[in-house]
């Protein structure tokens, strides 16, 4: 499902939203890593950014079949906009269950994207749940367009601005 219609971007674009939802079987996390590289690449993003998404997705989405709750669905929610793509992507868990934040699979999910964030949350507040209290885990994901880093722009913090006469 795309959105248009979402809230405005920073730069007055509005962002677009893409939503997929599929079972948390080997056979078809597949799509997902294909999705992300589908987007990145429709982004300009240079080849090696490409591949980082998508291996950034596939970790992502194999460390939260790792903590589905039964059988139930891997929702990935892609937003564009042109700093870049954030992604959130959620499964529905058992109550108290957390997300793993230790090891190589999260090590390697901090090296290929530029901010990387595992919570848990319930179906209420995570983008395209159903409004119920369900307890889901989330891995949201940032990976910013070259030269749209937050601290790359004009007056970021930790940059120094010199002006030549």
């Amino acid at each position: 499902m795309v959105d248009s219609r979402g809230a405005q971007a920073q730069d007055r674009r509005r962002a677009e939203r893409l939503e997929l939802r599929v079972p948390t079987t080997p056979t078809q996390l597949p799509a997902v890593r294909a999705m992300v590289g589908d987007l990145a690449m429709r982004m300009d993003y240079d080849l090696d950014a490409v591949e980082d998404l998508r291996l950034a997705v596939d970790e992502a989405c194999a460390t939260l079949a790792a903590v589905v709750s039964g059988d139930r669905r891997l929702t990935v929610v892609f937003e564009t906009s042109r700093a870049g793509l954030h992604i959130d992507a959620w499964v529905p868990t058992a109550e108290g269950t957390d997300v793993p934040r230790d090891g190589f699979g999260w090590a390697v999910l901090q090296t290929l994207v530029d901010s990387v964030d595992a919570r848990t949350a319930t179906q209420a507040t995570v983008p395209a749940g159903d409004g119920s209290t369900g307890p889901v885990a989330v891995i949201s994901m940032d990976k910013h367009l070259p030269g749209q880093r937050p601290d790359q722009m004009l007056g970021g913090t930790g940059q120094n601005v010199s002006v030549a006469r």
